[in-house]
C-alpha cells in the first residue's frame, strides 16, 4: 500500500522536471504553466462566442424570411440582380393584377318601370315630366291599353308600351282589380327588353315623384351585383298589418338589383298562379321575394304617404335620410298653399336642383333672446314657436293629415306622432318657400320663406311675436356629400336680423354644437 501510494509522487515529480531532466522548483514550473492555461481559456471563449453568435444571426434570418410576403423572400436571395429593380417590378406586376376599381352608380345605370293606366294618363303624366330628364335616363311607362301621345313629349317623358296579356293568371280578390297582376310583372317585362349596362330596375306609379339625385346616392350604398330589394313601408300601421311589414309599396317606389331582377324573371309568372287571391302587385312581388328569400332593405326616404289631407306635418318633420320620392299627389293636398299641385312641386324644384342632398332635413335651434323654437325643413317650410320646445317633441311630425283608414284613430301610424298644439300661445308660425337662388361667389344657397298669412288666436304670453316678421332667409352651402357621412341632423343658428325678419344660418354641426335647450 504504501508502494502504491508513492507511485502518484513519483508521477507528479517527473512531470516537474525540465525536459533535460533536470530538476526545478514547485515555484517555477506554476508560473510557467499560468500563461498556457490562460491562452487555452481565452480560444475557448473566443470560440463559444463565434458559434454562439453565428447561431444567433441564422435564427434571426430565419424568422425573418417567415415574415416576408414569399416575393420579397426571393429578392433577398437572388444573386447577380439589381434590386431596386425587382422591388419596382414586383409591386408593378401586382398592381397590374389587381381588378379596375368600378366607377359609381350613375343616373345611367338606372332603368326605370312606370307603372300607369290610360284613364288617368292626361293627368298624370305632368308629374313625370317635373322628374323625368329624357337625355340621362332609361324606363318604360307601361300601360293597360294605348294613348294618343304627342311628337313634343318625346323628350320629356319615357317610351310608352302595354303591358302584356294577364289574361291566363287567375285573380280571385273581390276587393282589388286584375290589373294588379299586370302591374306587378313591370320589372320583368322591362328586363326582357334586354337593355345593356343595367345595374338598378326601380319601380314606381304615374304618380310618383322621384328626387332622382337622391335616388342615386342611396343605390350607392349598395352592391348592385348582389340580390336586393328596396324600399319602405305605408305610414299607416292597418295597411302594413293588412299586407305586410316586410313589403316595399309600389305607389313609394322600390328598387331591385339587376341580379335579382334575373331570378325574378325565371320564376314569377309560376309564383303569381300560386298567390290568386293578394289584392295588389306590391304584395304579390313581395310574395315572390319570400320565395327568394330576399327580405326588404328599408330605405326610409321612399314614401308611399298612405294619408289624406296636409302632409306638412310629415315634410316638416322629414327623417335623417334622403328625400327620395313622394306618392299620392291625387289624394293629399298641394305641398305649399294657393297654388295647384303641379305648381307646388314645380316649386320645390328650383331648391333641389341647388341642394338635391339637403331637400326636407330638418334643423332645429333657438332664438335666446326673443325665447323661440326654429324649426328648419330646408327647401320647404320654416316653423316658429314662442317658447322653448325640446328637439325630441319637434322631430316628431304633427298630426296635420288623416290616416289612411278614416274611421281609425291617430294611433293607427307606422310611426311616432305629436298632436298640433292646442295652447293658441304654441301654435306655430309658418314660413313658405318663395325663392331660392345660389351666390356662387361665396358657394352659398339663399332660401327665402314668406310668411303664411292664417289667423292666429290671441296670445297674452308676455314675449316677442313671431306675427311680427315677414320673412326668414336661410343661408347653407350646398354638401353633395352629405350621406357619405354617418346620419346626423344639420345644425342651424341664429344670425343678426333686421326688424321684420330672421336671418338663419344651416348646415354641418360644429365640434360639440349641438340642438341644445337655452
Amino acid at each position: 500500500m504504501k508502494g502504491n501510494q508513492k507511485d502518484p509522487e513519483k508521477f507528479i515529480w517527473d512531470q516537474m522536471r525540465s525536459p533535460s531532466g533536470t530538476p526545478i522548483g514547485v515555484t517555477g514550473s506554476h508560473n510557467r504553466a499560468l500563461p498556457k492555461f490562460m491562452v487555452w481559456l481565452i480560444l475557448f471563449v473566443s470560440a463559444t462566442y463565434v458559434v454562439y453568435t453565428l447561431k444567433l444571426l441564422n435564427n434571426s434570418r430565419s424568422c425573418d424570411d417567415d415574415f416576408l410576403p414569399t416575393h420579397h423572400r426571393s429578392l433577398s436571395i437572388a444573386s447577380g440582380r439589381n434590386t431596386s429593380s425587382l422591388v419596382f417590378n414586383t409591386f408593378n406586376n401586382k398592381n397590374e393584377t389587381l381588378p379596375p376599381k368600378e366607377e359609381k352608380t350613375g343616373l345611367d345605370h338606372i332603368v326605370f318601370g312606370i307603372a300607369a293606366s290610360a284613364k288617368l294618363w292626361d293627368k298624370r303624366k305632368n308629374y313625370i315630366k317635373l322628374w323625368w330628364k329624357g337625355e340621362k335616363m332609361r324606363g318604360i311607362v307601361w300601360l293597360d291599353n294605348p294613348v294618343k301621345s304627342r311628337e313634343e313629349e318625346s323628350d320629356t317623358l319615357p317610351e310608352l308600351r302595354i303591358s302584356g296579356d294577364t289574361s291566363k293568371f287567375a285573380y280571385t280578390n273581390r276587393q282589388g282589380h286584375r290589373s294588379a297582376i299586370r302591374i306587378s310583372r313591370i320589372v320583368s317585362e322591362t328586363l326582357r327588353l334586354g337593355m345593356e349596362n343595367v345595374r338598378w330596375f326601380v319601380m314606381g306609379d304615374d304618380d310618383t315623384v322621384f328626387v332622382t339625385e337622391n335616388l342615386v346616392r342611396v343605390l350607392n350604398k349598395y352592391d348592385h351585383n348582389q340580390y336586393y330589394y328596396i324600399g319602405s313601408l305605408s305610414e299607416s300601421h292597418l295597411q302594413n298589418i293588412y299586407f305586410s311589414y316586410g313589403m316595399a309599396y309600389g305607389g313609394g317606389g322600390f328598387a331591385i338589383s339587376y341580379p335579382l331582377a334575373k331570378a325574378l324573371e325565371k320564376m314569377q309568372d309560376s309564383c303569381i298562379q300560386r298567390y290568386p287571391g293578394l289584392y295588389g302587385s306590391d304584395d304579390r312581388m313581395q310574395a315572390c321575394m319570400a320565395e327568394l328569400g330576399v327580405p326588404l332593405t328599408k330605405e326610409l326616404g321612399f314614401h308611399q304617404y298612405d294619408v289624406y289631407g296636409n302632409l306638412f306635418g310629415l315634410l316638416a318633420a322629414h327623417p335623417v335620410a334622403p328625400f327620395v320620392t313622394l306618392h299620392h299627389l291625387d289624394v293629399v293636398e298641394p305641398i305649399f298653399p294657393n297654388v295647384t299641385r303641379v305648381q307646388a312641386l314645380q316649386r320645390l324644384l328650383v331648391p333641389m336642383k341647388l341642394d338635391s342632398a339637403g331637400l326636407m332635413q330638418q334643423s332645429i335651434c333657438y332664438d335666446s333672446r326673443r325665447s323661440w323654437t326654429v324649426s328648419v325643413s330646408w327647401g320647404f317650410a320654416i316653423q316658429i314657436f314662442r317658447g322653448v320646445l325640446s328637439p325630441r317633441e319637434i322631430e316628431m311630425p304633427s298630426r296635420t293629415f288623416l290616416n289612411w283608414y278614416r274611421r281609425a284613430d291617430y294611433t293607427a301610424y307606422a310611426f311616432n306622432t305629436r298632436p298640433v298644439m292646442r295652447n293658441p300661445c304654441q301654435k306655430p308660425f309658418v314660413f313658405y318657400l318663395s325663392r331660392a337662388r345660389i351666390d356662387s361667389s361665396r358657394n352659398l344657397t339663399i332660401t327665402e320663406y314668406v310668411k303664411h298669412r292664417v289667423p292666429h288666436p290671441a296670445c297674452k304670453w308676455k314675449m316677442a311675436d313671431p306675427a311680427q316678421l315677414d320673412k326668414v332667409e336661410v343661408y347653407k352651402k350646398p354638401d353633395p356629400e352629405l350621406w357619405n357621412r354617418s346620419p346626423r341632423r344639420n345644425c342651424c343658428r341664429i344670425l343678426d336680423s333686421k326688424k321684420k325678419s330672421l336671418a338663419v344660418e344651416v348646415g354641418v354641426c360644429r365640434e360639440g354644437e349641438i340642438s341644445e335647450i337655452q
